[in-house]
């Protein structure tokens, strides 16, 4: 709460970070994967007398110095650049924890920098050995930057025993660090492998082409053997609640998490089935095809990675609108607009709930949406009233698993949501959106139940479709729904508790009751 909110129009600022930290994903493990590639290559021309391999390193030595290093460095100042806009109460506690791992990194970045640079201007004037020492300085260091950096994004995900004990140890050396670790490695040897089949592919038809594609399909191998079995121990690794989301508990992340593995099965019937078994028929575009392919399964891979952290930026200790976990009961009390030292507004009255609620959004939410642009709440709140939409809020990270919970008072959750509901005019408001106790007594009870439900139920259950009513009431009667209804949380862990009033309880239990034929009504409501 000590920072401002740096809120960006229509793009959101995660999305800032994600246009700036996906392509530096990409060049970061080029550049890993090249360096070892370019050193380890030079080395097997030499050992074997394959003057072709010696060339191909000699020729792919300027793009990696050119887009590997000097791409990569200006994404890197970039991410460090949007992160500390964007979300700086986080990049405080990473550099808190991890300041000398990130002096380590830059050390190590410079050794590279240095050794890719001197690696292709000493081509023919230094010794082959001097060479090598140069191309093997630049891919280890390289690789160590991997080292230091992968404990820290790791440990975003799995922060692991530091929560109690707050060592600098036990954050770096992580339950997902080594799996991590050595997944990031298969890919980094993966990507230069079909950069390499690209570049094989370029060459004129004959023996060099068929050799060169040969070489550079066997590349990918250690990712096909690899992942396989590092991406098992990563998942098992991960908290709880996140293996829950990417087994289905957000179907996107799902789809996403699957799509990966679907599409590295079609990289590796490529690289050994055509590209190995068949090198003359690799031509530059079926290889250009499967590098895409590759930097594309690498970005999806990396949104999964990103999406299961919710509803935290760092696991079990920060929400990703930064908000501390231990902070929650506290703001819940005081209010969350009383203690934000760069709030507008402090106290609410009815003359500013509006303006109020604004800025209960600009705190709580607008890390991760915008109005109207990417995420867009307004769009998500299209015809709910402004009752229906304080409920959700209430209920936020029940409804929502990947939602952080509302932390803020009674009077800011009711600002919110009369802002949220001021986005889309025309919904009916708190005093006519619901039935009232005595509306309950004058009209149809199975009616009124009916609304109840569209505005209790309908939003997690459906009578028939996806977690459907219908089934679970089949049988129950009218005043054993009803009983049942002052349980709920009981029930089932993630239900929220019924917060209506006992007539709206009698009437959804009347209208549930009718839901199947056979329920019987004997014995009234309760």
């Amino acid at each position: 709460m000590n920072y401002p909110v740096w809120e960006v129009p229509l793009l959101g600022g995660g999305l800032v970070i994600a246009l700036i930290a996906i392509p530096h994903v990409f060049v970061s493990h080029f550049a890993i994967g090249g360096g070892i590639f370019l050193a380890f290559s030079e080395w097997r021309g030499r050992r074997d007398n394959r003057p072709e391999l010696i060339e191909l390193a000699r020729r792919n030595s300027l793009f990696f110095v050119l887009v590997t290093l000097v791409f990569g460095a200006v994404t890197g100042v970039g991410i460090w650049f949007s992160i500390g806009l964007v979300h700086p109460p986080a990049t405080s506690a990473l550099i808190r924890n991890f300041v000398f791992a990130w002096a380590i990194e830059w050390v190590f970045f410079l050794v590279e920098i240095a050794a890719a640079l001197l690696y292709y201007y000493s081509w023919d004037r230094v010794d082959w050995k001097t060479h090598q020492i140069i191309g093997w300085a630049y891919g280890i260091a390289a690789w160590m930057s991997l080292f230091v950096i992968n404990g820290i994004l790791a440990f975003m995900l799995t922060p692991g025993a530091w929560i109690e004990n707050g060592s600098f140890w036990s954050a770096f050396f992580n339950p997902t660090y080594f799996p991590s670790l050595f997944i990031r490695t298969c890919v980094c040897l993966a990507l230069a492998g079909l950069y390499a089949l690209f570049m094989a592919s370029r060459e004129a038809p004959g023996a060099v082409h068929d050799s060169l594609v040969q070489y550079a399909s066997k590349w990918l191998i250690p990712a096909f053997i690899g992942l396989p079995i590092f991406g098992a121990w990563f998942a098992a690794r991960l908290p709880p609640l996140a293996r829950a989301i990417v087994q289905g508990g957000a179907p996107t992340v799902t789809m996403f998490a699957v799509m990966s593995v679907v599409i590295s099965g079609m990289i590796f019937v490529f690289a050994y089935f055509i590209a190995y078994r068949n090198p003359q028929s690799v031509n530059p575009a079926v290889a250009l095809i499967f590098l895409v392919l590759g930097l594309g399964v690498t970005g999806v891979t990396e949104w999964v990675r990103e999406a299961v952290r919710k509803p935290y930026v760092i696991y079990d200790y920060m929400y990703s609108n930064a908000v501390r976990k231990s902070e929650v009961a506290q703001l819940r009390e005081t209010g969350v607009l009383a203690v934000a030292k760069w709030a507008t507004v402090r106290e609410i009255a009815p003359g500013n709930r509006l303006e109020a609620g604004r800025e209960v959004f600009t705190l709580q939410c607008a890390y991760c949406h915008t109005i109207d642009g990417y995420n867009g709440i307004r769009l998500f709140v299209r015809g709910w009233s402004e009752r229906f939409i304080g409920n959700q809020i209430r209920h936020l990270d029940e409804l929502k698993r990947f939602m952080p919970p509302f932390a803020g008072n009674v009077a800011e959750r009711e600002a919110l949501a009369a802002w949220l509901a001021s986005l889309n005019p025309g919904v009916p408001t708190p005093a006519d959106d619901r039935a009232t106790v005595a509306e309950v007594a004058e009209r149809d009870l199975v009616a009124v139940g009916q609304e109840v439900y569209d505005f209790e139920c309908a939003n997690c259950h459906t009578l028939d479709g996806e977690n459907p009513l219908r089934p679970k009431v089949r049988g129950w009667s009218q005043s054993y729904i009803a009983e049942q209804i002052t349980r709920l949380e009981h029930l089932k862990g993630d239900m929220p508790p019924f917060e209506g009033t006992d007539a709206e309880r009698r009437a959804l239990a009347a209208y549930l009751a009718t839901l199947n034929a056979d329920a019987q009504a004997a014995g009234g409501a309760q």
